[in-house]
């Protein structure tokens, strides 16, 4: 059973959360039998499973019970597990509705706001397909401050200079402020191969790490703090980190979490706590994904207000 019970739970509602297991769990089941060349006839669902529908669902296939009772395992850990990490939040302001970038503007290094010629950035399948053949980024026109925020990525195949053959790289910036430019005032949750999770403080952007050390980056560049637990890193195509690793396999989609609140801020990978800072500098502003050398998806990108 390869879905990802994760993104299935719903924070606020534990039952939800399995009824979106189960539905996950009937479509692996389908995709499994089909393989195993049995059909699979599934009652159609117009909503959630509702206690006894999963039965129907049982009595069709040789896998569904061992299959159900790992998802309703894996549920009960997900509903102790990350309602602790992360604070009580208000329903979600979905960012990216699947079809369009009505919530973002576009801004290339070499075409400015809104000028994509290329394509740099579409939507494709129910998810933002960036090329990573030009550096610029979608942003937010909006800007928020004390929220949780959830987004899956996963990389393509593509690297282009100057990063061909380079580490596959992109980010999630936030707090940005400022003047478009490639790359604003910020703090970003960092997305690259063996290092996804560091902190890079961009332009002026601060943070202070969990060890009390207060980072600045400087004018026009930026520094970084590495996430918890990082090995050795090299930048190359591909690499993987051989100590502390927090990626899927190459083409699996990953679920990044950022929880700003106030001016303290954590970001989880996979649901692995990865990197921790407080005094945040800015400690509001837009949400940015960036195009940098690396072909790239993103999809499912929600901001949940965090409650008083």
């Amino acid at each position: 059973m390869c879905c990802d019970l994760r993104r299935c739970y719903n924070e606020d509602n534990v039952k939800d959360g399995v009824g979106s297991v189960l539905s996950e769990l009937v479509r692996e089941i389908e995709v499994a039998e089909s393989s195993a060349g049995r059909p699979f006839v599934a009652r159609p669902q117009t909503a959630p499973f509702q206690g006894r529908g999963i039965f129907s669902v049982m009595r069709n296939s040789r896998i569904a019970v061992p299959s159900l009772f790992a998802a309703l395992a894996l549920v009960g850990t997900l509903s102790g597990g990350a309602k602790s990490d992360i604070p009580a939040h208000g329903k979600a302001v979905v960012l990216f509705n699947g079809h369009d970038l009505a919530n973002f503007d576009i801004f290339l290094k070499e075409h400015g706001v809104n000028n994509d010629p290329n394509q740099v950035f579409r939507v494709e399948n129910g998810a933002i397909h960036v090329s990573g053949k030009e550096f610029g980024y979608v942003i937010t026109k909006r800007e928020f401050a004390d929220y949780y925020l959830r987004a899956e990525f996963k990389w393509g195949e593509g690297t282009y200079a100057p990063r061909d053959g380079q580490a596959r790289d992109s980010g999630i910036l936030y707090h940005v402020q400022g003047e478009q430019k490639v790359w604003p005032r910020s703090v970003e949750f960092q997305i690259i191969e063996g290092g996804t999770g560091d902190f890079w403080m961009t332009d002026g952007g601060a943070i202070t790490g969990r060890d009390g050390v207060r980072v600045t980056g400087p004018p026009g560049t930026a520094l970084k703090i590495d996430r918890i637990g990082k090995g050795p890193w090299t930048n190359v195509t591909g690499y993987r980190d051989p100590v502390g690793e927090l990626e899927k396999p190459h083409g699996e989609w990953n679920l990044l979490e950022l929880v700003a609140q106030g001016d303290h801020v954590k970001q989880f990978v996979n649901g692995k706590l990865a990197n921790e800072g407080s005094q945040a500098f800015p400690a509001s502003g837009k949400i940015l994904l960036q195009s940098e050398g690396a072909e790239v998806f993103f999809r499912d990108i929600q901001l949940f207000p965090l409650k008083p």
